[in-house]
């Protein structure tokens, strides 16, 4: 069972870290640029919990930041906690929603030649039987090589990081369950236990806030695990420019947490 644990928990984070700052960070957002080594690795791990295509979840996340808890908002639990949380799917699956255009609005993501073939052309059904393909390959050669225990835990931890962005999408737009650092229009919150087992998602209202950084904890105690990895990619030379913030001194509380703020003044390119 000691293998079993072991390989769980580095599957688990290296599928979860590649959704956090593969996915999320880089693609959807470009808050941090790498060589493509570092890129691939980690689109890999996010590929293998089910993300999809990188282009569709592009998209649907550059539109729930655009739309955030409006009703083209793809996944705002505002309009219903299944739709929030695996409901807004199924629509797509056929096609695009009218407001939703990958090629003008991921232009970016078409000129890798990868992800446009992951992509097939637009076709949800296609891009994610392809992935499911490609995690089956995965998955048997590392029972064949490493043994059924290693494989089997590879094949959980895919199955259960795949749940985590959408407990995100929900939880974290439901300002009950947590707390807001900055002011937002949108019901965006901070969820700590989030913040733990997303690797750093969970810290929510402050990506709200400043999408365009690479770190979203930005308190001591929100910790951010996949901003470390950002870091370290950054002293191995792998990584070669990131957003941070710049820091002044706490200057607002926030009421219903009692704790200090820390304004973001700007973000400097490193």
């Amino acid at each position: 069972m000691t293998a079993f644990w072991l390989a769980f928990s580095i599957f688990f984070l290296w599928y979860g870290i590649g959704i956090a700052i593969g996915y999320h960070r880089l693609l959807s957002h470009h808050s941090y640029k790498c060589k493509k080594i570092f890129e691939y690795f980690w689109i890999l791990g996010g590929y293998l919990a089910y993300q999809g295509s990188p282009i569709w979840w592009t998209a649907m996340h550059r539109a729930h930041h655009k739309h955030v808890d409006t009703e083209l908002d793809p996944h705002s639990p505002g309009f219903g906690l299944w739709r929030g949380y695996a409901g807004w799917i199924w629509p797509h699956t056929r096609a695009y929603p009218d407001h939703i255009k990958p090629r003008l609005q991921c232009k970016d993501l078409y000129r890798n030649k990868l992800y446009e073939f992951l992509e097939q052309d637009g076709s949800f059904n296609r891009a994610t039987t392809l992935n499911l393909l490609t995690a089956f390959i995965f998955h048997s050669t590392t029972s064949l090589i490493f043994g059924w225990q290693v494989g089997l835990a590879g094949l959980l931890a895919s199955i259960v990081m795949f749940q985590i962005p959408l407990i995100v999408n929900t939880c974290c737009h439901i300002p009950q369950l947590g707390y807001k650092g900055f002011p937002s229009t949108d019901d965006s919150v901070n969820v700590w236990w989030l913040g733990i087992l997303a690797v750093g998602e969970g810290w929510h209202n402050n990506h709200h806030a400043f999408p365009g950084l690479a770190r979203t904890g930005l308190r001591p105690y929100e910790l951010d695990l996949s901003w470390m990895v950002i870091r370290a990619g950054k002293v191995l030379g792998l990584v070669t420019h990131m957003n941070e913030p710049v820091m002044i001194k706490d200057s607002c509380i926030n009421s219903a947490a009692s704790v200090p703020i820390p304004v973001v003044a700007e973000a400097v390119r490193r």
